[in-house]
């Protein structure tokens, strides 16, 4: 599997940094609280000092978006919901133990982080401006499309 940013993407975001991380053997048992705690507490103190929208990285991706023409305040980056989320409740539901751990390291660093569960992705996985015609499913078990955000 080959992941990727798109030419187009990448020719006007040339700044983009991106890691990936391939991960085996990972399970649904470990208790992670004493791994998750010290982001969530970094997160935790960070908010208290300024708001979200004033983190260093927050403040590069609603640059990006407005790039894009879209309003920041309306359309959020990942790390900016999850940190929003967070404040307003305190805490974040379990998803599972490493959708959890890169969701505190996320709060903590303010960057947004994607984990795919690779057994089901078919083919290449390519970062692009959305179509307006991509379908994804919601927490709720329904299917959704999404128009393009423009």
């Amino acid at each position: 599997m080959l992941f990727s940013h798109s030419p187009q993407l990448l020719d006007q975001f040339p700044q983009l940094s991106v890691a990936t991380v391939s991960v085996t053997g990972v399970s649904a048992a470990p208790d992670i609280a004493d791994i998750t705690r010290p982001f969530l507490e970094r997160a935790t103190t960070r908010l208290a000092q300024r708001p979200e929208s004033e983190f260093h990285g927050i403040a590069a991706w609603r640059r990006a978006f407005s790039q894009m023409g879209l309003k920041p305040t309306q359309y959020r980056c990942s790390s900016e919901a999850l940190l929003r989320r967070f404040r307003k409740d305190g805490s974040l539901p379990s998803i599972h133990p490493l959708v959890d751990v890169c969701n505190a390291v996320s709060l903590a660093y303010a960057i947004p982080i994607a984990v795919f569960d690779l057994d089901r992705v078919t083919g290449n996985l390519t970062v692009r401006h959305a179509t307006g015609t991509e379908t994804f499913a919601t927490f709720a078990g329904d299917t959704e499309t999404r128009k393009q955000a423009r």
